[in-house]
């Protein structure tokens, strides 16, 4: 069958099987992005001094989290397709389809980031600028997903980057075209070129207390307003404009007034005894511990000092306690509550 080159054409297939096992484009799409987001969190993270593989722990509870979001936020902006005449409420369960939306992602993943934080005794604003670049990266790479089910396309195109679209996945009414504008496309290349501006500014002005996500959110807000007027699928829609549109402004408008307001440094991890602690990124104590320019060098893990091991208590001495004890009784231990790893202290 000829290709039309000058169209980009759609993949004929987005499930595979392995005998009865369906392997699903979309999913695949999904998973990826979620491991390279993770790879990226991990190596900002501990360029900032975090416990090796903390990420893995959040992400236990961010995906779960995430995905649940993101599907009832789609459910309650599309809800014909789940409560309408000719609905179905059982695929809300049917997540392979499609259907995520991403500020519902966004919202209950961050949830899920902060009860990880909460588990792991980490600073969550820090947190969350550590590992938000990774964020729409994982956008970008999970939009191809979209391109596999042939959905989230915009209006008629006639143009050479106009995705063709098999009748059978054409929404009604539009039957008598057959390229479209790729609005899935079009986010794919605006979430990497958010992840590049939010990588470049925080490298820049070292975001702290949680306003390089407040920067993403601000520019994944704008660009998601102008290509949701591009899109024709089905979607609830107030004074003209959709509800995702209406939640754009909302958000970008949010966003910007906590990044005009807020104020907080980048904080970096070092050790303080045996205790890892945050700290400001350009503190005595960051630059002791081998930070430059707000960053341990690539290929450098934050050394837990002699006699601690890397969680932060102190080893423990293989040989056996020879210490006299006093009047026959040995030392009691301690009733002096222990400071919780990750704690913040205040260096000016």
């Amino acid at each position: 069958m000829p290709v039309d080159l000058a169209s980009i054409p759609s993949p004929s297939e987005s499930v595979w099987h392995l005998g009865p096992v369906p392997i699903r484009a979309y999913a695949l799409c999904l998973i990826a992005g979620i491991v390279v987001a993770c790879w990226i969190a991990e190596a900002r993270m501990r360029r900032r001094g975090a416990p090796e593989w903390a990420v893995l722990d959040l992400a236990v509870w961010a995906v779960p989290f995430g995905i649940v979001g993101g599907r009832l936020y789609h459910v309650f902006t599309s809800p014909d397709a789940y409560f309408g005449p000719e609905g179905d409420p059982w695929k809300i369960l049917a997540v392979w389809e499609g259907g995520l939306g991403i500020p519902g992602a966004i919202l209950l993943g961050g949830v899920g980031v902060w009860l990880g934080c909460r588990q792991l005794k980490l600073p969550f604003t820090m947190v969350a600028d550590a590992i938000i670049v990774g964020i729409p990266v994982a956008q970008a790479i999970g939009r191809l997903g979209n391109w596999f089910n042939q959905e989230l396309y915009g209006r008629p195109l006639d143009a050479w980057w106009a995705v063709q679209i098999d009748l059978s996945h054409r929404v009604d009414g539009y039957e008598n075209y057959s390229t479209f504008h790729p609005t899935f496309l079009y986010e794919l290349l605006w979430n990497l070129g958010v992840a590049l501006v939010v990588w470049l500014a925080d490298r820049r002005f070292k975001f702290g207390a949680g306003r390089a996500v407040a920067l993403y959110v601000a520019l994944y807000g704008i660009g998601r307003f102008w290509i949701e007027g591009l899109r024709i699928d089905p979607a609830e829609a107030m004074f003209g404009l959709r509800l995702n549109q209406w939640m754009s402004i909302i958000v970008v408008v949010a966003a910007v007034a906590y990044l005009l307001i807020a104020r907080g440094t980048r904080q970096v991890f070092v050790y303080e005894g045996a205790e890892r602690i945050a700290v400001a990124w350009n503190s005595e104590a960051a630059k002791e511990a081998g930070y430059v320019d707000g960053a341990l060098p690539k290929g450098v893990l934050l050394a837990p000092p002699a006699g601690a091991d890397d969680a932060g208590t102190p080893e423990a001495d293989e040989t056996e306690d020879t210490r006299p004890e006093e009047d026959g009784v040995a030392d009691e231990p301690s009733d002096e509550p222990q400071a919780e790893a990750g704690k913040t202290r205040d260096d000016g």
